[in-house]
């Protein structure tokens, strides 16, 4: 059958197909649109000096701030394989020295012996898992949205301290020469458990402590979650370095 014609006798063009977005936005919030009521908070002190309690604190306060209800479920997989790790290289420890306890020295040697090779095994997992599996990452977050179909979002974010340059060393820690708190993000958001790729992001950025810290010590945690919050939707939209 013939194309019909319009007035002046000239074809209709064809309609255009609808082009599919190229990733799916989820319908869940972004940690901006989540504020933190103040009878939540707490106050947080640490020492200016000690850059370990400074990163302590800053990894506390993005954990607690990501893992609300609202927005990512904390996925605990690195902590309890450590804690598993752990706990089995106890158990042995206390197995075996209880059966040499209760056994004679010459009967009870190689039990000992197997019982102290797998406890040093044990111990050197825990320590290799750390350090090249875990690495540097403090949250894993996770979380699910119905779309049509099962939409999985995950995060994974990695942090770390910069040394102040020597340049700028001195004593009395200051906006100009305190170290930096460093994160890196990784996003990635799918479907078919995991088999279809709709989206991903990675994102890298560092800032100084003293821009969380005040003079004393204590921590401004809505400057912190401003921070936090804009640089998870940056990567989330795609806009991650």
């Amino acid at each position: 059958m013939a194309p019909r014609k319009d007035v002046k006798g000239l074809s209709p063009a064809p309609s255009a197909p609808a082009r599919r977005p190229s990733s799916v936005v989820s319908s869940l919030p972004g940690p901006l649109s989540v504020s933190v009521p103040l009878e939540e908070r707490e106050v947080v002190k640490v020492n200016n000096y000690s850059p370990s309690e400074l990163k302590n604190a800053c990894d506390d306060a993005l954990k607690r701030y990501l893992s609300r209800p609202v927005l990512f479920k904390q996925i605990h997989l690195h902590t309890d394989v450590r804690l598993a790790l752990g706990w089995a290289g106890v158990f042995t420890a206390a197995a075996t020295g209880l059966y040499g306890w209760k056994t004679d020295f010459e009967k009870s040697k190689l039990g000992v012996w197997v019982g102290f090779i797998l406890y040093l095994v044990l111990t050197s997992l825990q320590t290799l898992y750390s350090y090249f599996v875990e690495g540097d990452t403090i949250f894993v977050g996770r979380r699910k949205t119905f779309s049509k179909r099962i939409i999985t979002e995950r995060i994974t974010i990695s942090s770390r301290t910069l040394p102040v340059p020597s340049s700028k060393l001195s004593f009395k820690p200051s906006p100009t020469n305190s170290p930096s708190y460093s994160l890196s993000i990784n996003y990635v958001q799918s479907t078919s458990g995991g088999k279809s790729l709709l989206a991903k992001g990675r994102t890298h950025e560092a800032k100084q402590y003293s821009a969380f810290f005040d003079e004393k010590g204590v921590m401004a945690q809505e400057v912190f979650e401003r921070w936090i919050g804009e640089l998870v939707e940056a990567v989330m939209e795609g806009k991650g370095a």
